[in-house]
């Protein structure tokens, strides 16, 4: 018997990676945002859904809820906030988790699912400047909704993912170059950052090694509640265990390395 799941984010990157995978076999409902981009496919049913539009987080609901059952929901979509804390206008901030954490919670409560897949981030482990918006709401996305599976009993899987090689990156430059732009003071560290997303765009994890490793969690018994996925996510997850003292000055250093090049 066809599974059914729900995959948000499905037009490009890991979203899109999930769906050419899981459709193989099984019946997924596509949540796509771009109307210009069509989804097709055997086993694929399209839905639209903006992740900062409540509106049409409740009719992707009603419609999916009056076809069948969900097994499993794969919430992919997202986008990253950057720049420096200082000068982020506020509504970012609040797009920022609208996208990663409301609209994700909402989407999931709506279907009821019996197990549910975040695509997580290194960045939740909350050692990234400038980026300060994304590594909070993927730390927010973890704790939310592993409480919300302690409390409902509803399988919840959070991946930890290092850099992978999708458009989010080059995405992410074009959103956010009013913050760039309004980042007096930081234009090194800006610099840096843009040319640090450009090569992860390329040089980060393949999509395809990606969806194959969640589709083989997907199929676990009892898969484990997390996963660091990637060398640099499980540095990352090494380092942030240490003392936050020790953290901020490692971090300070680079920093100030960085601004005297």
């Amino acid at each position: 018997m066809q599974k059914k799941y729900v995959i948000t984010g499905s037009t490009s990157g890991i979203g899109k990676a999930l769906v050419e995978e899981f459709s193989k076999t099984d019946i997924v409902y596509a949540g796509y945002r771009n109307e210009n981009l069509k989804l097709e496919g055997e086993n694929i049913i399209p839905f639209y859904v903006d992740m900062s539009k409540p509106e049409t987080i409740s009719s992707a609901i009603d419609f999916i809820n009056q076809c069948e059952p969900i097994d499993t929901v794969i919430n992919s979509a997202g986008c990253v906030v950057a720049g420096a804390v200082q000068n982020i206008p506020m509504n970012e901030f609040r797009r920022q988790f609208d996208v990663n954490v409301f609209g994700a919670l909402e989407l999931t409560r709506g279907l009821n699912p019996s197990k549910v897949i975040n695509i997580s981030s290194m960045s939740s482990f909350g050692i990234y400047p400038f980026i300060a918006p994304y590594c909070a709401s993927k730390r927010a996305l973890d704790i939310l909704f592993n409480l919300w599976s302690l409390e409902c009993g509803v399988k919840v899987i959070s991946l930890k993912l290092g850099s992978v090689a999708t458009p989010i990156w080059s995405k992410s430059i074009k959103e956010n170059e009013k913050c760039f732009n309004s980042c007096t003071g930081y234009e090194k560290e800006t610099e840096y950052l843009i040319k640090n997303a450009l090569k992860n765009e390329t040089n980060g994890i393949p999509v395809k090694y990606i969806a194959d490793k969640i589709k083989k969690i997907n199929n676990l018994k009892n898969p484990k509640p997390s996963y660091t996925i990637g060398l640099d996510a499980k540095l990352t997850e090494i380092f942030s265990h240490l003392p936050q003292g020790f953290i901020n000055y490692v971090i300070d250093k680079k920093l100030k390395r960085m601004r005297s090049i």
